[in-house]
């Protein structure tokens, strides 16, 4: 199974986390890591998401993008993961 990472703008809304938990599961991902915390200075959150499936990373993309308080979902596989910790 593939493994990528979600890094996600949300508004800071109680139900924001739930909605979003709720389509990882039902596109068929499993969570396998979550970081949540808030934007210094703003009404936002930052979530960071681990997730895992042989599906297409796009399909679980799309559908958050599609969530009310989603501002920006940006998806990283494995490779590009990898070559962000070797540069850093």
């Amino acid at each position: 199974m593939k493994q990528y990472q979600l890094n996600l703008i949300t508004g800071s809304r109680p139900e924001v986390l739930e909605r979003v938990l709720r389509v990882v599961r039902h596109r068929g991902f499993a969570l396998r890591q979550l970081n949540m915390e808030t934007v210094p200075d703003s009404s936002s959150l930052r979530i960071a998401v681990t997730v895992e499936s042989e599906r297409p990373i796009q399909l679980l993309q799309s559908q958050l993008n599609k969530l009310i308080d989603v501002f920006h979902v940006e998806a990283l596989d494995q490779s590009e993961q990898s070559a962000l910790k070797i540069s850093a």
